[in-house]
């Protein structure tokens, strides 16, 4: 009885501090906290060794451990934030939908170096275990699913993304982390552990050869850097990620990427041949039925896209200083200037590091530069699409999605002798005001 009260003191405590701090504790839905698993703290608590030493005695008070443990990482995070202001540590979030060269803008940071924890795509996992369960993606659920986990990532807490892992990480140990080989960070040391023969792992480290991913070493390598940054083209609104403007832990800078949605169009034909078939189809036939769900998704992205951005343009208090708008074909024309505005509007030192791989990374040959590639010759990737995307496409992209290309700068083609002439840019010079 002396163990549980005093149990129940300490933990009355705990709760009498984080409710002082209220505004520091971020609160996952319903849906998700029955599905987290806590990663295992590196030191036992004393708490661990004495429910575990009395084990038949105390078993009920096994849940009291895990409140306890949430608790500690609650305060400790507390602590993380005093450091924050202290340091000034970032947390960049580069928003874009797919094709719009994300991965390519996303090297920016990867690049950076040792102080930057770079992950790519991480709500690939949450995605596609929402679309199986449910048989579909649900809007609401899946916004407020992606905010907290990005929430816990920025926090280097990768237990909320381990329970949308499949097949469930043991140990929080996982060889399923897609595309883990895009994140530097996750292939170096002390995060690349020996590599163990007869383990299939998909998406392994290109650079060195490393044993399977150990979430909580990756956790540990996080926390020691200096920047986060995470890439992502699943967030549909940008408003359904205000608590991570406001949550005083991070310091959050949004920049969002956009392109003209006729080359994004055309750039899915290609790279999702089986996905846009109708879209081909209706290319080679030159009749769009404008009524189809396939046309009706391509105006509902469209509006996606410029409601967020006309949030962040309009710069309410919870974003001010904290978006900018990117459009890609700036980045491909002028990447040393575009990037050299992206640094300096994060905050963080633009390292000659990251200024030798743009450049390396500008001038690629016609070999490097495939459907999936971060080598582009960017000036080439910008006019390319104007020269497979059938005009009677075009048209319709134009006509479902025309005020997003007026708010971003995209001109109008009237013809397909328009479309195809090169002496005509579809680019207005346009300046997005972000500070």
């Amino acid at each position: 009885m002396r163990i549980k009260y005093t149990i129940s003191i300490v933990f009355f405590v705990a709760l009498v501090i984080i409710e002082k701090e209220n505004n520091i504790i971020s609160r996952v839905s319903d849906k998700l906290s029955s599905k987290q698993t806590p990663q295992t703290p590196l030191q036992p608590s004393g708490l661990s060794h004495i429910l575990q030493k009395h084990n038949g005695s105390f078993a009920s008070l096994s849940k009291m451990d895990s409140a306890f443990t949430l608790m500690k990482r609650r305060l400790e995070n507390y602590s993380e934030h005093q450091e924050v202001m202290r340091r000034g540590r970032k947390h960049i979030l580069l928003l874009a939908t797919t094709r719009t060269g994300s991965s390519f803008v996303g090297e920016f940071f990867n690049q950076q170096g040792d102080n930057m924890f770079y992950l790519f795509e991480p709500l690939w996992h949450v995605e596609k275990m929402l679309t199986l369960e449910t048989g579909g993606t649900n809007a609401t659920a899946a916004a407020k699913a992606y905010r907290d986990v990005l929430q816990q990532l920025f926090l280097c807490d990768f237990s909320l993304l381990e329970s949308f892992i499949e097949p469930l990480p043991v140990d929080h140990i996982t060889t399923a982390l897609f595309r883990r080989e895009s994140s530097s960070s996750l292939c170096e040391d002390p995060v690349c552990s020996p590599f163990i023969k007869g383990v299939f792992e998909r998406y392994h480290c290109r650079t060195r050869r490393c044993g399977p991913l150990n979430l909580t070493m990756a956790s540990e390598s996080c926390l020691q850097k200096e920047h986060r940054a995470i890439k992502s083209v699943r967030v549909r609104q940008l408003e359904t990620l205000r608590p991570l403007a406001e949550d005083p832990r991070l310091d959050v800078k949004f920049i969002q990427l956009v392109r003209d949605p006729r080359a994004v169009l055309a750039s899915r034909m290609v790279a999702f041949a089986a996905k846009y078939k109708n879209w081909k189809q209706w290319a080679m036939d030159g009749d769009v039925p404008i009524d189809d769900d396939e046309v009706r998704k391509l105006k509902g992205n469209c509006d996606n896209i410029r409601m967020s951005a006309e949030i962040g343009l309009r710069q309410p208090p919870w974003l001010r200083g904290r978006y900018m708008l990117v459009r890609y074909e700036d980045i491909a024309r002028f990447p040393m200037r575009k990037a050299t505005e992206m640094y300096r509007f994060t905050g963080i030192p633009f390292t000659p590091r990251v200024k030798s791989w743009i450049l390396k990374n500008t001038q690629a040959s016609k070999e490097a530069s495939g459907v999936y590639s971060t080598q582009k010759n960017s000036s080439e990737q910008v006019e390319k699409w104007r020269f497979s995307l059938p005009f009677k496409i075009a048209q319709v992209v134009q006509r479902v999605c025309g005020p997003t290309l007026k708010l971003f700068g995209y001109k109008f083609v009237s013809s397909e002798e328009m479309l195809i002439d090169k002496s005509v840019s579809l680019i207005e010079d346009k300046v997005f005001n972000f500070l």
